[in-house]
């Protein structure tokens, strides 16, 4: 009884109208960002392009540019060169020697690793920051470090008691 004036199966608003499906929004339609523009817009700040310039070759505003592609334009250049360096390995293990020659230039420019354990490594004798004098806080410090010899000893007393 209480829906015989309405429609069947349509949702009616306050005055009895049925409801329409709502409009588009209205205005520009938001930018949507994908894949494929993040690596045009990488690309581009590696080459060295301005904001302005990518923005507009995209036909977007620099504010638009700015705000979904911050981390394209601060570093696309490393985005590339890891990406290069990964088609690089890539190709290396396909077997293509020129490939893996610039790879073996690359590492052999590189520095060599420091080494993990510090306590391993050698001491330099020239340092003069070893021959100023310490304060008493580095003093403090230093002797907080070092570990007395019968550290955990106490715990052998313990085990007496019982």
């Amino acid at each position: 009884m209480d829906h015989e004036n309405s429609p069947a199966g349509q949702e009616v608003d306050l005055f009895g109208q049925p409801l329409s499906p709502m409009r588009d929004r209205r205005g520009r339609k938001s930018f949507k960002k994908d894949k494929e523009n993040q690596a045009f817009v990488s690309r581009r700040a590696a080459d060295g392009w301005t904001h302005e310039m990518i923005a507009e070759d995209m036909g977007i505003d620099p504010k638009t540019l700015r705000k979904h592609f911050s981390r394209e334009l601060s570093s696309g250049r490393v985005f590339m060169v890891g990406e290069m360096l990964d088609i690089l390995h890539r190709r290396a293990r396909e077997g293509h020697v020129p490939s893996v020659k610039v790879l073996l230039d690359r590492y052999e420019d590189t520095a060599p690793t420091a080494p993990r354990n510090r306590g391993a490594v050698e001491e330099d004798d020239d340092d003069p920051a070893q021959d100023a004098p310490l304060g008493k806080k580095e003093q403090a410090v230093l002797e907080a470090q070092k570990v007395p010899d019968n550290y955990g000893d106490i715990f052998s007393r313990l085990k007496g008691r019982h």
